[in-house]
């Protein structure tokens, strides 16, 4: 038994199946069945249920699978802390929000490239439920999002906080005051789908003040929502640091609100279960990359 054949292993208990395995390997169906076939000759016993359409794990599979961990991270890490950080090879899926992907994701790249020239990055930028979904399925690597990641099983790293306010075209009819939930529910509100964290704040901000929005039109991406809002057809929650020259040229201009909302953090988020050290690492270069404000005051966790 080998490395490459405990790996492959550990993908298929992972994932579920042996052709996600094989994705997530770069390699054919037939050579992850091969491999395993091989282990379960060298213990003489069955590690997957071949019953089941899905790969199920035998009792001996899943007592296998924990030792399978230990020996895929304890070698990740021994190759993290012994060789030369330009020695460090393989690919890394990593997760990222539309937000980091329009301002520091390049410069973060970059810096990986530097430190880690043998390192692939293999990137998708996606809404934040889908992103916190892969890395629970082990999909993903590493992601970065807004909020925690809920649970004891992820190690997260704070890349600073974005105040994200009210906006809307300055030919948008709006009341001449601060603003409160009421006074906005009967206009037209655009966010961003109902899995994504914009759409949950927004939500949550309407019914902290006994409000409920009467439309909300969804796109999938914050460039979408601005230029809709810049066109008169509705208000939307933006970013105020990254739409300053809009604001400027007076195509959106910020609602004063009562309340305001909290600065929302964002952190880099990778699996303590995971077999990859490098992500952590990679967690690490991309707080020290970010723009995003680095002193925040206290925030609530995401639910």
């Amino acid at each position: 038994m080998n490395l490459r054949q405990i790996e492959t292993f550990y993908w298929a208990a992972k994932l579920g199946s042996f052709s996600a395995a094989a994705e997530r390997m770069n390699a054919t169906q037939s050579t992850v069945s091969m491999r395993i076939l091989e282990i379960e000759r060298d213990f003489g016993v069955a590690l997957f249920d071949r019953v089941q359409r899905t790969a199920r794990l035998t009792p001996k599979g899943r007592d296998l699978l924990r030792y399978a961990e230990e020996i895929l991270r304890i070698s990740a890490e021994m190759r993290m802390r012994v060789a030369d950080e330009s020695a460090t090879q393989g690919v890394v899926r990593m997760g990222v929000v539309e937000m980091i992907s329009l301002t520091w994701l390049p410069r973060l790249v970059k810096a990986v490239h530097e430190h880690y020239p043998k390192i692939s990055l293999e990137l998708d930028e996606a809404l934040t439920q889908d992103l916190v979904t892969r890395l629970n399925q082990g999909t993903l690597d590493l992601i970065l999002a807004p909020g925690r990641v809920a649970g004891y099983n992820t190690s997260p790293v704070s890349l600073g906080s974005v105040k994200f306010s009210w906006m809307a075209s300055p030919r948008l009819p709006l009341p001449g005051k601060v603003l409160k939930p009421r006074d906005l529910q009967n206009f037209p509100i655009i966010g961003l789908s109902q899995e994504s964290y914009h759409y949950k704040s927004i939500e949550d901000w309407f019914h902290a003040g006994n409000a409920n929005f009467r439309r909300i039109d969804t796109c999938k991406s914050l460039g979408v929502a601005a230029s809709l809002a810049a066109a008169g057809l509705g208000i939307t929650l933006l970013p105020e640091q990254f739409y300053a020259r809009e604001i400027k040229a007076k195509q959106l201009r910020v609602i004063e609100t009562a309340p305001q909302f909290n600065p929302v953090e964002f952190t880099a988020t990778s699996s303590t279960e995971g077999i990859r050290p490098i992500a952590r690492k990679i967690a690490a270069l991309a707080a020290a990359v970010s723009n995003f404000e680095k002193h925040p005051a206290k925030l609530p966790k995401a639910g």
